[in-house]
């Protein structure tokens, strides 16, 4: 029901916002009873761009689903392979310890901890393209065993809360940004980025598995997450030591080339086992056409919410009014500048990129808040568009409490961004 009330509540506060905007305009020009305030005709036509906005959102998502057949049929083809080559088992292999304990109610050995793996090493790769695909083969694997099939299951809200939480290891598309609107250093957000994210992957865990209680000292999961965490502190030290250049080129690389030798090590592995590797890819690819049309109603509703809110100047107000309450407490409003960035990142990937650049050009892109806006983007994922897509994909309509774990996760890497930042670059 938390989807259902925010849904609904996006449109019910942009209609307050946009009504409070045009009346202030008419009040303004024709009655003058508003002295010292001004107000243009963004908010005489404030009605004017929320309409539109439903029709660009509803476009927009459509969009989206045509892109992502393509996208999934490829994926899901490679997926089918990996599978009867034995691939994905192999990997299911290294995580299984794990993943049995932070996923109590999966049989063992079940094909989703293939596909999870598998979503996991792309999103910290930065392959958006490559993660969305395997992430909602993941979720209709868990709906095959979720025993309520309208409401989500604690294995689907765990994944769902690891996957919006972001773990990402190379940010290769804000260092592209940064070098493409004259960054003197594009890769100096890497590390930010890196720290910020690992935050609110913890914290998107540590939610969850309070909610579902599950023991967090059990000594498998200390060893795994021990682990992550000095494997993380390694690379930090090896990065910290290259030069801005290298760093760029080795994370372009790096996460390009470990994604073709998954795919060529599929191959390999399907063909050792005398798999007819073409047929199978064809039949795996044929399901990326019916789940993409599938999502497409879900993405309709969340994006076209999502676009009236903003359109409405409600997520304007709704980061002025956070940065002078945090500036009374005396926290400072360095970082005011770089939270429409992290306002509209649960809400809309393309949206956050977009108020990313703007802070870029309106503050400058070596700036604090500027630099600030690179590590919100690429600290966290689109909860929203996320839940829209992978909950859609299986009809799961009762998310329960999926929403507030995606958002704790967001408000950790928040927290932690601007922490982190300002040792990094002084604010």
């Amino acid at each position: 029901m938390t989807l259902n009330y925010i849904w609904i509540g996006f449109f019910f506060v942009s209609l307050v916002v946009g009504l409070a905007r045009f009346a202030g305009y008419v009040m303004h020009a024709h009655l003058d009873m508003l002295p010292g305030l001004v107000f243009t005709a963004a908010d005489r036509d404030v009605f004017v761009r929320m309409v539109e906005s439903t029709f660009e959102m509803a476009k927009t998502s459509v969009t989206i689903a045509v892109t992502l057949i393509g996208v999934m049929a490829l994926w899901l083809g490679i997926m089918r392979v990996g599978e009867k080559g034995g691939a994905v088992a192999a990997m299911t292999r290294l995580v299984r310890p794990f993943f049995r304990r932070i996923f109590p109610d999966l049989p063992d050995g079940h094909p989703a901890f293939g596909s999870m793996m598998m979503n996991i090493s792309a999103n910290m790769l930065g392959l958006d393209n490559a993660a969305t695909p395997l992430g909602i083969k993941a979720m209709e694997e868990l709906q095959s065993v979720n025993p309520d099939k309208d409401s989500a299951s604690d294995p689907q809200i765990m994944f769902i809360a690891l996957n919006t939480s972001g773990l990402t290891l190379i940010p290769v598309s804000i260092m592209a940004v940064r070098a493409a609107m004259g960054a003197a250093n594009p890769a100096d957000i890497f590390l930010p980025i890196l720290l910020t994210t690992f935050f609110s992957t913890l914290a998107a865990f540590a939610f969850v598995s309070v909610a579902q209680r599950i023991n967090l000292l059990q000594p498998v999961i200390i060893a795994y997450v021990g682990g992550l965490s000095l494997a993380i502190g390694a690379l930090l030290w090896a990065m910290s030591n290259l030069a801005a250049g290298r760093i760029t080129a080795l994370s372009t690389f790096g996460g390009n080339f470990i994604l073709f030798l998954f795919i060529v090590t599929f191959l390999f592995l399907a063909w050792r086992k005398r798999v007819n590797v073409y047929e199978q890819f064809i039949e795996g690819s044929k399901e990326g056409f019916h789940v993409a049309v599938r999502i497409i109603p879900y993405l309709v509703a969340m994006l076209v919410a999502v676009g009236v809110f903003r359109a409405s100047g409600a997520l304007d107000m709704l980061v002025s009014g956070v940065g002078s309450v945090l500036g009374w407490f005396g926290f400072g409003n360095d970082f005011v500048g770089a939270l429409p960035t992290a306002f509209m990142k649960p809400l809309s990937g393309s949206g956050a990129r977009g108020m990313m650049i703007e802070a870029f050009n309106h503050y400058g892109v070596d700036s604090f808040a500027g630099r600030l806006a690179a590590t919100f983007q690429g600290s966290t994922e689109t909860t929203f568009y996320t839940i829209a897509v992978y909950y859609g994909a299986v009809n799961v309509r009762n998310t329960r409490y999926t929403v507030v774990a995606g958002l704790f996760s967001e408000l950790a890497a928040i927290i932690a961004g601007i922490f982190i930042a300002r040792i990094f670059f002084g604010g």
